[in-house]
């Protein structure tokens, strides 16, 4: 484990233990955490929630400050916040519009289905690390045109302050610091990468050293006066073809001036009295979650007790379950016929239920895709969410797949580009850099989104926000989304307390139960064992960055203690 895990993994395990040890009354505090009349931010930095909270102090609504936030991401976390990449978006108006903006990466439309596979045989590296690996990026794209849809503040307003702190630079925290040290081997590859983010003179960053971006800087510029021309053509277009046929890249001007994001319907699910609304496919985290709490709809949570041992057998074959059936049904569904409507039903989820044994795991190896109907084929990850003064949503997840991407930034442009191919399936039967194992609805094709486990999520009552809900952490982020869910609408936790409890996962493939280190007590696990399970210990499940509403309209923002967060609100 490197110094920079270890350091997120000892200070959130610190934490648990205080969460095991004191009893509810004595941990109040910590569970309400801060709280704000008016709007709040909670994002994975806080120059980027500080940022947000400006821009709606500034008169801008949620929109404006989501744009602001995530550019100011893609200077202040260049590990995951990103322009090089892409994500998505869920957003609930105070008119009760609910809708959500796919921003996901393209493939290039040179790409194909065996583009990975050589003499036979899948070469991760192609997919993860060269040039190759790299989608068409969308954040752009979707910033403006979200902004120009629900915004009410001009581009060059909200992206001021990603351009300041790009110019004159931002002072990095310990952990910003150990973050590009750990990766100056892989930056080293490339020229431009070493140039923007190691040291001229090759000693290793330290706390408070001024980290400026000026090619970065202009690049944001480009944007601001010219809008999406700004990045998708002219110098920055010239500049990263420029960079994909020095290393022997796809993406072309073509694929640029083509992409476009994408308006799509919310997923909708209800349980407990809630209303989820979750990103459709190609985010997978959707049909997931509604697949979940469906199948757990005749069973007494709270009887079973949080984190239990039954409570835990029972959750983990519901993972099992959702996680097979992504792997087969699940793509891009402008490409693929996805049974969404029948994945979802309560008929279907209780034949998935009828295998399972309360006292015995069901190895996955038993465990295949559901028949719903005859279906015919046609991370790094940065979560933040906000909620402004008008009861406007939103919450977004973007990624670079890999932290820091392919680790290729784009000389004289300043950004990283994504590895976002891996996302799709190379070849069937091979896991992703997840341990995903992929089916042929997410095999890659000319122009197609790639199948991403991010889950920004929505949660009202009465047609109100009461939740906003999301993640960083590949896979997990279905789970950590999940059991944050979970933990505030069945336990009653209250949000800070629900984003800091010990969380487990599992996918399907590998037949592993996943488990945060002193998040099950030991007779817990022996009796997991007993059943079958085959445990792991892991340095975390997810990082959520969560906002809870209450019945008066007070929002509290609870940054996950497992990294950097931070909430911003006035």
């Amino acid at each position: 484990m490197n110094k920079t895990i270890y350091s997120r993994f000892l200070s959130w395990i610190l934490f648990i233990a205080l969460f095991i040890s004191l009893p509810n009354e004595s941990i109040a505090q910590i569970g309400w955490a801060k709280s704000y009349d008016n709007g709040i931010v909670v994002s994975a930095e806080s120059h980027a929630s500080e940022v947000g909270k400006k821009i709606m102090q500034q008169g801008g609504n949620a929109v404006d400050a989501a744009v602001a936030v995530q550019f100011a991401l893609a200077v202040t976390e260049p590990r995951a916040g990103n322009i090089g990449g892409g994500g998505f978006m869920v957003l609930h108006m105070a008119d009760v519009t609910t809708t959500s903006l796919d921003f996901r990466e393209r493939a290039p439309r040179k790409a194909s289905k065996n583009m990975f596979i050589k003499d036979g045989e899948y070469q991760p590296d192609l997919s993860r690390r060269s040039a190759l690996a790299s989608g068409v990026p969308g954040v752009v794209d979707g910033m403006i045109k979200a902004l120009e849809r629900y915004g009410n503040l001009p581009l060059e307003t909200v992206i001021a302050p990603a351009i300041k702190l790009a110019r004159e630079g931002y002072p990095l925290t310990w952990l910003q610091a150990q973050d590009l040290n750990d990766k100056a081997d892989e930056f080293k590859k490339y020229r431009s990468s070493t140039k923007y983010f190691t040291k001229k003179n090759g000693t290793p960053f330290k706390e408070g050293d001024l980290f400026v971006q000026k090619d970065l800087a202009e690049t944001l510029d480009r944007i601001s006066r010219m809008g999406r021309d700004g990045f998708y053509s002219g110098v920055t277009a010239d500049k990263i073809v420029e960079e994909m046929e020095r290393q022997s890249g796809i993406i072309s001007y073509s694929d640029l001036k083509n992409y476009q994001s994408k308006w799509r319907d919310p997923i909708t699910t209800s349980f407990n009295g809630y209303d989820l609304h979750i990103m459709p496919p190609p985010s997978s985290g959707s049909i997931a979650i509604a697949q979940m709490l469906t199948m757990l709809e005749d069973y007494n949570l709270n009887e079973l007790g949080f984190n239990s041992a039954a409570y835990v057998h029972l959750i983990t074959e519901v993972m099992r379950r959702a996680f097979a059936d992504r792997a087969h049904f699940l793509g891009d569904p402008d490409f693929v016929n996805i049974p969404q409507t029948e994945l979802m039903t309560e008929k279907y989820n209780k034949q998935r239920m009828e295998s399972f044994s309360q006292n015995k795991a069901t190895s996955s190896d038993d465990i295949s895709h559901g028949n719903p109907i005859q279906v015919k084929e046609s991370t790094e990850t940065t979560h933040f969410s906000i909620v402004d003064n008008n009861g406007n949503a939103v919450a977004v997840t973007t990624t670079l797949n890999g932290s820091f991407g392919n680790k290729l930034a784009v000389d004289g442009a300043g950004f990283l580009l994504n590895n976002e191919m891996d996302d799709f399936t190379a070849q069937p039967g091979e896991p992703n850099m997840f341990g995903l194992i992929q089916g042929k609805a997410n095999a890659v094709a000319p122009k197609k989104r790639m199948l991403s486990s991010m889950s920004p999520t929505i949660v009202t009552k009465n047609d109100s926000t009461r939740m906003v809900l999301g993640a960083a952490g590949g896979p997990r982020i279905i789970t950590a989304t999940f059991h944050n869910f979970l933990n505030m609408a069945v336990f009653g936790m209250k949000p800070q307390k629900a984003n800091s409890a010990p969380r487990f996962h599992h996918q399907w493939m590998p037949d592993k139960l996943y488990y945060e280190k002193f998040g099950l007590s030991p007779d817990t696990k022996e009796k997991l064992k007993e059943m079958g399970h085959t445990l792991s210990v892991t340095s975390g499940v997810g990082r959520a960055h969560t906002i809870y509403v209450d019945e008066n309209g007070l929002k509290y923002g609870a940054p996950d203690p497992r990294g950097d967060g931070a909430a911003e609100g006035y």
